[in-house]
């Protein structure tokens, strides 16, 4: 294993004290997968304003001494990756990102638990119930009380500060991620697409997020 990566042990405290913050490397172990060996690093920080603790993987084969590593910024789709989901293109994107990456032997996907752009699996499922209605992706969530997206990428970014990475090649379509990004002291020096084959079921799904949220995405 790189060594930037080796596990530092420290002493943790599982209380929520005013201005606990610190990201923690928590374990990590090798991940035998169908693209490749892959490093898998977990991480943890106190958030003190939902008083939980967020956390994220790092998947990388290992090798981030490149001046401006892949990266895939990825949220949990329980739907798509473990029940197959055709609804959305989470899974192909997982995929795409994890073959990329595994092909040219560095880089790393980083994997946040933001079911459902951040609102979590039951108001996704609410939000599901609302589609099937008519409701489009957007209009469903407002419908609910949330932001068309409520996720924080502030995570990904202190876990790549960690690493010692200050520039990437994203790989996303989402303008959001390169502003976190940028906005955490994180160069984007090129945006690649992620962009997997779509189902059917998924279309009026993309289509919002390409004409609402501004992904740049290929479909009409």
């Amino acid at each position: 294993m790189n060594s930037r990566l080796t596990e530092r042990p420290k002493k943790r405290n599982h209380g929520f004290r005013a201005g606990q913050s610190t990201l923690v490397r928590v374990a990590s172990t090798h991940l035998p997968t169908v693209f490749g060996i892959f490093d898998l690093i977990s991480f943890e920080r106190a958030n003190m304003a939902k008083r939980e603790r967020e956390t994220a993987l790092v998947m990388t084969p290992g090798n981030l001494r490149n001046r401006a590593p892949l990266l895939r910024i990825h949220s949990q789709c329980l739907t798509g990756e473990v029940l197959g989901s055709l609804r959305c293109d989470c899974r192909g994107q997982l995929e795409l990102a994890m073959s990329a990456i595994a092909d040219e032997g560095s880089g790393l996907v980083i994997y946040e638990y933001q079911e459902g752009r951040g609102i979590g699996l039951m108001a996704k499922l609410k939000a599901y119930a609302l589609q099937d209605q008519g409701l489009d992706t957007i209009e469903a969530n407002e419908a609910l009380g949330f932001d068309a997206d409520c996720r924080d990428f502030s995570l990904a970014v202190a876990v790549l500060h960690e690493l010692k990475i200050r520039q990437v090649r994203l790989m996303s379509n989402s303008p959001r991620k390169v502003e976190a990004l940028t906005k955490g002291g994180i160069e984007v020096i090129e945006l690649i697409a992620c962009e997997a084959p779509p189902s059917p079921y998924a279309l009026p799904y993309l289509r919002t997020k390409k004409k609402r949220m501004g992904h740049s995405l290929t479909i009409m």
